[in-house]
């Protein structure tokens, strides 16, 4: 896993009605480090998901530089992995061809792709579903598939745009534990898009709060890991982060 910086970066859009250009991004730079853990959080419309797309590749720049591993994004590519709110597997494919679709675009022979899905689908205590489709699985079974797809596919950069917001509560709480393990085991560099701010708190090393398209403010979460809700939900510590956390997104 490589480093992702983001320099000075800004979007702008035209608006046809008005004749007038919008900024949504203004002048962000951010490090995120090797195997780091951040979470973006900010009030709807503030260029959460907008930065997550251009760190992608799927939005084009106005302005600034991204770069993974000291090298400038110009495009998509297979270096950043990104899992959307919806898990968007191949409906046609088995739980296993979902997690090696990318190693297999990439030329990765069978024997090797057959390795590949044993060792991420064990990862996500997932090996009992390798054979089947996803309208077998459960929303919380199809997210954690995601998750392994993209990571299965080795990229530099994870990119995560609120993964766990379709699903219900517990099975919620659950899929951030998973991920936090996943993350402990493997240390992916991790961006995570989410309006939830206990959710940025529990899983991430630093929570990065956006306001009107700029960075407010950066906050380092020092809670030991491992991280369980069992053990946090009633940590001092925990409270006062999401407490500080809060009221900066309500400032913003």
């Amino acid at each position: 896993m490589k480093s992702l910086v983001l320099e000075n970066l800004s979007k702008t859009y035209f608006d046809p009605y008005r004749g007038t250009q919008f900024t949504a991004i203004k002048d962000v730079s951010l490090q995120v480090g090797e195997g780091d853990f951040v979470a973006v959080v900010g009030p709807s419309g503030c260029g959460k998901s907008t930065i997550l797309n251009m760190i992608a590749g799927f939005v084009p720049i106005s302005g600034g530089r991204i770069l993974v591993d000291g090298h400038q994004v110009k495009g998509p590519g297979p270096d950043r992995g990104v899992v959307f709110q919806s898990h968007a597997l191949f409906p046609w494919k088995t739980v296993a061809e979902n997690v090696t679709f990318g190693p297999k675009m990439r030329g990765v022979g069978k024997a090797e792709r057959a390795r590949i899905a044993e060792e991420y689908l064990a990862l996500a205590g997932l090996s009992h579903a390798a054979e089947r489709y996803p309208n077998e699985l459960s929303g919380g079974m199809q997210q954690r598939v995601g998750v392994v797809r993209a990571l299965a596919n080795n990229p530099d950069v994870l990119l995560m745009d609120e993964p766990f917001a379709s699903v219900d509560a517990q099975t919620r709480m659950t899929l951030q534990e998973e991920l936090t393990r996943i993350w402990e085991e493997r240390r992916p560099t991790v961006v995570f898009i989410t309006h939830d701010v206990s959710e940025a708190v529990f899983l991430a090393n630093r929570v990065v709060v956006l306001s009107k398209g700029h960075v407010l403010a950066e906050v380092a979460v020092p809670l030991a890991r491992p991280r369980s809700w069992t053990r946090l939900v009633e940590d001092d510590g925990f409270k006062a982060l999401s407490n500080q956390v809060l009221q900066l997104v309500r400032s913003a």
